[in-house]
């Protein structure tokens, strides 16, 4: 064994135990259009996962907990209308958090629908790190009429950026003019009262 390649003891395999490549594979190569055709493929959807089918998971969820504690209660032989008391607090307590429960630890395979709502918060998270829009179309960078369209659009919200900071930096001088003034005045008129106090 070489490198962590080959056989542990060459013993018993008929072989000096060296591996070399296999010189009678014969090799299959693509042609131009199948690999032109791979590039033509549309990518693959996600199914979008079903809200009551997960609503209904979380209620089971809620369930369960709600039997364990009642199981629970009953071994410790507490009266009936305690258990049920403390069942019904609990069950009101998870129901109010239903939201928020969300499936934790490793989906069951079975469990198509929250493997897919699991699914679409990794995209969601990755399309946020990676800071692409939701308005993403694939190939849409390639439409020369609709990058004009963009172009367009943009330069307009800029120059109506530009339009509204160069007003409020004008309604910012004027105000900073104003109170100059104020300060002016008020100062003009403390020396003026202080000359007075003087004579």
């Amino acid at each position: 064994m070489y490198n962590g390649i080959g056989l542990t003891t060459p013993r018993g395999s008929g072989t000096n135990g060296y591996v070399v490549r296999n010189l009678s594979t014969l090799r299959t190569h693509n042609p131009a259009q199948d690999r032109e055709d791979a590039w033509s493929v549309a990518p693959p959807k996600h199914r979008e996962p079903d809200e009551g089918i997960l609503e209904h998971e979380r209620k089971r969820k809620v369930e369960v907990e709600c039997l364990k504690l009642q199981l629970q209660l009953e071994d410790d032989e507490i009266p009936e209308a305690e258990i049920e008391e403390k069942v019904q607090e609990l069950r009101e307590k998870l129901l109010a958090n239903l939201s928020r429960m969300a499936p934790t630890g490793k989906l069951k395979a079975s469990d198509t629908h929250g493997m897919a709502a699991a699914k679409k918060t990794e995209l969601d998270r990755m399309a946020r790190a990676l800071g692409t829009r939701n308005t993403y179309v694939e190939g849409e960078a390639f439409d020369r009429e609709k990058q004009e369209e963009l172009k367009l659009k943009r330069q307009v919200e800029r120059e109506e950026r530009d339009r509204k900071r160069d007003e409020d930096r004008a309604r910012m001088t004027e105000q900073k003019a104003k109170w100059e003034a104020d300060k002016r005045e008020k100062d003009r008129l403390r020396r003026r009262e202080e000359d007075r106090i003087r004579r």
